[in-house]
């Protein structure tokens, strides 16, 4: 008899989740609170133009294929991916441009005709970091990975690596501090201090210059929407519109979920893709120790979002940073048409600019303020180098990413910090209520697509092992 699986959240841990547990002959049923399958990974539509929604911006093609053909699916005949060439550019004032390609020889180069010795240092850097990264990869893909799991390949000869900081690591490369400046970016977009953040950050530089980075020819949005046919395909249902209210324990274990509208939804295991609200919205035991772990963990806000149609040149990069200095966070201009020169209607793109936010300082403004931010983002003009005219098509602030995604206190997920990382993230098999499962960035070590897509494959994994 076939066993009955609620998955919560279509986001991309939950699609992978459901799709690995039909193909091995379980019953799913998908609860999602909107009408569409991606989460965040989602699109949208203003205008004619296309969108990716949330803030997703760049592919770890092998953690994508391993996903993919965990639930028998092979990337490539389904999504192209471009390669990007000229990846991203940080801009400061007063400082030169630092530009990242995927050729680590021509970054190195522009790296050393500016700062003359930096070149070396760097592919030095590139080589160190790479050959580490390489030798914990494997760790990506077995669920809790922890001290054991450096036993093997010689893993263990990087566990000092592990209990240092992304600031610890580039300090001592001796590299230029606009370089570091520009290596350590994504701690601003993932809402981190480089002195808080982990290690493994270091790894980004290695992976641009060997794996690369890539983008779909349909955008991000493309993901879900393919991993959403196979899994219908595969007999999966889905209920679109239905907002999970709680998960029903009884005697310790999970036995059913309930929606907002009143409906029973039994279940002999639930996979829950909402990260913390799993435990501070969903399950009623406020003595756990999940829930106390938490309702302390610092949160990351999604930020402020301008969706633009905007008329110029579609020079690369694909990616332009800003970072104002001081403890002003970065901003973020995503040009799409970089990579996808045919999403142009007329002679205008779509494109975004993207705010991160630190999450207190967010919720402390309340909507207005983080309206009155987002405005102030669009007044600067760093971004409109070489537009000739704009539009704003839409607008998202931290509360409305929130109220439309349902995200927990209006946060993607716990920062991951040095120490979240030490410590453990939320495991896949909850420790607290049996036959309950998690997904998502939480549970894995980063929030590109590819990792929330093998968080769902883990937590399949370990509900199959329970339940064999």
């Amino acid at each position: 008899m076939k066993k009955n699986v609620v998955v919560i959240g279509a986001g991309m841990g939950g699609l992978t989740a459901a799709l690995r547990l039909a193909r091995e002959g379980f019953r799913v049923q998908v609860l999602e609170a909107r009408a569409e399958a991606g989460g965040l990974a989602s699109g949208n539509v203003y205008e004619g133009f296309s969108f990716d929604a949330g803030p997703y911006i760049l592919l770890d093609r092998p953690g994508l294929e391993w996903a993919f053909a965990s639930v028998g699916l092979k990337l490539s005949e389904h999504l192209e991916l471009r390669a990007i060439e000229h990846v991203y550019s940080v801009t400061s004032p007063g400082r030169a441009v630092v530009n990242i390609y995927s050729n680590d020889a021509k970054t190195a180069s522009e790296m050393e005709q500016r700062w003359p010795g930096s070149g070396e240092l760097y592919l030095k850097f590139v080589r160190a970091t790479g050959a580490i990264e390489a030798s914990l990869r494997p760790l990506l893909y077995g669920s809790a990975p922890g001290p054991v799991s450096l036993l093997g390949g010689g893993r263990w000869r990087h566990a000092g690596f592990l209990l240092r900081s992304l600031q610890s690591v580039l300090s001592e490369s001796r590299l230029p501090q606009p370089v570091v400046d520009a290596l350590s970016i994504w701690t601003h977009v993932a809402g981190q201090r480089p002195e808080e953040a982990p290690s493994p950050l270091a790894f980004v530089p290695a992976l641009v210059h060997s794996v690369g980075c890539f983008y779909p020819k349909e955008g991000i949005r493309a993901i879900p929407a393919v991993l959403e046919k196979a899994t219908v395909s595969a007999g999966v249902k889905f209920r679109y519109r239905t907002k999970a209210k709680k998960i029903c324990v009884a005697g310790g274990r999970a036995e059913a979920v309930q929606s907002e509208a009143g409906e029973n939804f039994a279940a002999d295991a639930v996979v829950s893709d909402c990260g913390i609200a799993t435990y501070l919205e969903l399950l009623d035991d406020k003595r756990s120790a999940s829930w106390r772990r938490c309702e302390k963990l610092p949160l990351q806000s999604p930020g402020v979002c301008a969706y633009l149609a905007v008329k110029g040149r579609m020079d690369a990069p694909y990616l332009r940073f800003l970072l104002p200095g001081g403890d002003e966070r970065c901003r973020l201009f995503i040009r799409p048409g970089v990579m996808n020169p045919e999403d142009n209607r007329g002679e205008w793109y779509p494109a975004r600019l993207l705010g991160p936010m630190d999450h207190a300082k967010a919720q402390k403004m309340g909507t207005t303020g983080q309206a009155e931010y987002l405005e102030k983002l669009l007044e600067e003009k760093w971004w409109r180098e070489g537009i000739e005219e704009y539009r704003v098509l839409a607008r998202r602030t931290p509360a409305e990413w929130g109220a439309e995604y349902s995200l927990a206190r209006d946060s993607m997920n716990p920062v991951m910090t040095a120490k979240f990382m030490r410590e453990g993230r939320l495991a896949h098999r909850s420790p607290d209520v049996r036959g309950l499962y998690l997904a998502g960035s939480a549970t894995h070590p980063g929030q590109w697509v590819s990792f929330c897509a093998i968080s769902g494959v883990l937590a399949a994994d370990c509900l199959r092992k329970d339940l064999a």
